[in-house]
């Protein structure tokens, strides 16, 4: 088993203990399978069941796996109109389990991989599933975040130039062969920046179908997952990176997209009716600079797959089809450089 997969049930049984009041072991541990990034475990007492997100082992990249800020988002989220699950715990505390964590409620629902959506049964649950997420990431962006202490959760100044610069010093320092279509891409969305717009929103930054779990049989967003790359930024770089998801072709994992099905006979609305959905419940009339939005959203994954395959090679992702992963890289770039040319 790689030490990625392994915890010290004891030690963190007993850790537990003196932090929590209402909390007892023994306890038993179970990794889930999903998620690229932060290792995650189902914890079990004879009482209650928690969630447990702690950083990978290793050297890690500046300011990634931050599962601090992950900790400190769902704090000041909890009892919004943003569904998130309970937090309990942060360990800062390396020494107790070697990387830090925390410790949040375990909610129960459905958690769907396929954007299709083809293990629900009516095309009127699909539609309200993607009205869901829509309302959701209105809701996301519409939050006070002063009044819930996230003032200072972000940089100020353009939010794109800052992306942009951070995705590339990521992607340089992971990067495992030199990819030509990485640097076209690079270089277009450099030259084609739009001025800052003012616009600053809390933003998730991976918000997409399977970072949400659904009441059984429902529509219903229970809550909202993974955390990890929220930050202050621009409200449309979440909107358009989930547009590109739906872009994106099947067969790519957790990634898969919508490319070639036809949505209307699934019930699913198009990229349009999507982003109009959008724009009535945020009031305002378009999106400009549209394709520069979508663009950058290929380019920040194609960085973060990257990633993932480089801890790969190292022994220490959290995924067991990180290695894979790596192969997607250059279809994610052609894929950005045809949105450019829209």
């Amino acid at each position: 088993m790689k030490e990625v997969d392994q915890l010290n049930e004891h030690v963190l049984s007993e850790y537990l203990a003196s932090q929590l009041s209402d909390f007892s072991g023994p306890i038993t541990l179970e990794k889930f399978d999903g998620g690229q990034s932060n290792p995650t475990f189902k914890v079990t007492t004879s009482e209650k069941s928690y969630v447990l997100r702690k950083q990978p082992p290793g050297k890690l990249l500046k300011s990634a796996h931050a599962v601090d800020r992950e900790f400190r988002v769902i704090s000041a989220l909890y009892g919004t109109d943003v569904p998130v699950a309970k937090p309990y715990h942060l360990c800062t505390d390396t020494s107790v389990l070697g990387e830090m964590f925390y410790l949040m409620e375990f909610v129960g629902g459905d958690i769907y991989w396929d954007a299709s959506l083809k293990q629900v049964t009516s095309n009127e649950q699909r539609a309200g599933i993607y009205d869901a997420m829509n309302k959701i990431l209105a809701a996301i962006h519409s939050v006070n975040v002063n009044d819930i202490g996230l003032g200072d959760y972000g940089k100020p100044g353009n939010y794109f130039e800052r992306q942009l610069s951070r995705w590339i010093e990521q992607y340089r320092a992971t990067e495992l062969e030199r990819i030509e279509e990485m640097d076209m891409l690079y270089d277009w969305l450099a030259q084609h920046l739009p001025a800052d717009d003012g616009r600053v929103a809390l933003v998730h930054g991976d918000y997409r179908l399977d970072n949400m779990m659904f009441a059984p049989n429902s529509s219903n967003i229970l809550a909202v997952l993974d955390w990890e790359l929220s930050t202050l930024g621009h409200p449309f770089a979440d909107l358009a990176y989930q547009c590109m998801q739906l872009r994106l072709p099947g067969g790519m994992g957790s990634v898969d997209g919508l490319a070639n099905v036809n949505r209307a006979s699934l019930g699913i609305p198009s990229e349009q009716e999507y982003v109009e959905r959008y724009c009535r419940r945020m009031n305002i009339s378009n999106i400009e600079h549209w394709p520069f939005y979508l663009a950058f959203s290929f380019f920040r994954l194609a960085a973060i797959v990257q990633g993932v395959a480089k801890r790969a090679t190292l022994g220490n992702a959290s995924n067991k089809n990180a290695m894979k992963l790596g192969a997607y890289v250059k279809p994610l770039a052609q894929m950005a450089l045809g949105v450019t040319r829209e």
